[in-house]
């Protein structure tokens, strides 16, 4: 077996608010790995005293150990309790209504002798390797699925002339409007206070004799395919696959440093938390 993993903060002076796990319980062949990106709050108050690296050690962890060792829960059970025993801590000092109460989009999969069993909630990415060298990326779509009013208004940020201050500030736009849409019918879902959220997550299962790998992935480390278009996920496997996931943060951070001002390349960070788990089960 073959593990490694990989995470880098955007800002070096801010804490890494990704987390990134893999545990090999003792009960027989198998693990299991979870990947969870915190979602940064706006500047002032969102309701909560705690920060948001402290919300996904303990969803993070929880989620871990509760995928780990009890076998007999679902991903999607496994998570919805993660979630309910991490609101369970902080619900008596906290406002967990809020919008932007602490938060997480969430990669989990678990292998054992027959089975590959994956749970992705929002914009972080599972690429399953298959022995024929082809991958499989598992998205949760919602985010290309939005309506149409704001579909279309992403097609106008996209139409404007690249690094003009129209197009900057109609991105910007765009950005507020997609926030508007988290947690919300017709939106997407993230990983916060509410443990029915579990049952939106993408799930499924794949014999084990049908995977070769798996790689893991925060939308941070995500953007050398999805917004640099430096390759497909294909070769984003391969790259990890051959030579670890530093080098794929690597070159995310070079892209991103040729593009200081976001002004050929949009996207709500000029540099953002980025995490790879792989393993080779």
């Amino acid at each position: 077996m073959r593990i490694e993993l990989a995470t880098d903060p955007g800002d070096p002076q801010r804490p890494n608010e990704d987390y990134a796990s893999v545990a090999l319980p003792a009960l027989g062949q198998g693990g299991v790995l979870v990947l969870l990106d915190g979602v940064t709050p706006p500047e002032g108050d969102y309701g909560c005293r705690h920060s948001v690296p402290w919300f996904t050690a303990r969803l993070g962890g929880a989620m871990l150990e509760l995928s780990g060792s009890h076998r007999d829960m679902t991903l999607t059970e496994a998570l919805a309790a993660a979630i309910s025993r991490t609101a369970g801590v902080h619900r008596a000092s906290c406002d967990l209504s809020h919008v932007r109460t602490p938060q997480a989009t969430v990669v989990a999969a678990r292998w054992s002798g027959d089975t590959v069993e994956h749970l992705v909630l929002s914009d972080s990415v599972l690429l399953l390797e298959h022995p024929d060298g082809s991958v499989q990326p598992v998205l949760d779509s919602r985010l290309d699925e939005l309506p149409p009013a704001v579909r279309a208004q992403r097609d106008t940020v996209r139409a404007l002339p690249r690094g003009s201050a129209e197009r900057v500030a109609a991105g910007r736009e765009y950005a507020r409007t997609v926030e508007s849409l988290r947690n919300a019918e017709g939106g997407f879902f993230t990983a916060a206070a509410d443990p029915a959220v579990a049952a939106r997550a993408v799930t499924g299962s794949t014999p084990r004799s049908e995977v070769r790998s798996l790689t893991a992935l925060t939308d941070g480390a995500g953007r050398w395919v999805e917004v640099f278009r430096e390759g497909t996920w294909a070769q984003c496997a391969d790259l990890v696959s051959r030579h670890g996931p530093q080098p794929l943060i690597d070159r995310v951070r070079a892209a991103e440093a040729a593009d200081p001002e976001c002004r050929v390349h949009l996207r709500g960070k000029a540099r953002d938390d980025a995490s790879v788990i792989f393993v080779m089960p």
